[in-house]
């Protein structure tokens, strides 16, 4: 099953606004989903880039989102458990030790060409036992075999 996702910063397939890059202000965009499965529980989303040099990029993991929430507000907090949406918990993207928990936005090599960010959100059966800061590697294991929806929104960024 497919779930929609959003954002009113940009389209499917269009640039990213320099305001939630590394260039900008590096602050989270605006998301907002819809069609969700009745029986969703909670919800979780990863944004990544698979054209990265040294493979794909994590730049955004969140998760135990409550099913209630109809999006992500634009700028959540880079903290391990941000006060918007309530209860939901932030694990790490690729950065360096100690500036790798929340968003991070694009900021690929200058002169490497169009990179594409995905950002995947996952309607989730039951609500996934986790602490804060988990990998997206970690996420995706908690989540395998609980997911009963998917979503994708992809923008690009050059430099």
């Amino acid at each position: 099953m497919t779930t929609q996702i959003t954002s009113s910063a940009f389209t499917q397939g269009h640039v990213i606004p320099k305001k939630y890059t590394g260039e900008g202000a590096d602050v989270s965009p605006p998301l907002a989903w819809s069609d969700l499965p009745d029986k969703t529980k909670e919800l979780a989303l990863i944004c990544d880039d698979p054209d990265a040099p040294a493979g794909t990029w994590v730049h955004w993991v969140i998760y135990k989102i409550p099913a209630t929430a109809k999006g992500l507000p634009e700028g959540v907090a880079r903290k391990a458990r941000p006060k918007e949406p309530a209860g939901a918990l932030q694990g790490k993207n690729s950065w360096p030790e100690g500036d790798n928990v929340g968003y991070r936005g694009p900021m690929p090599p200058p002169g490497h060409g169009v990179h594409h960010y995905y950002f995947k959100l996952y309607a989730l059966d039951a609500p996934i036992e986790a602490e804060p800061s988990l990998d997206k590697e970690a996420l995706l294991e908690k989540i395998h075999g609980h997911v009963l929806a998917e979503g994708e929104l992809m923008g690009t960024y050059e430099r």
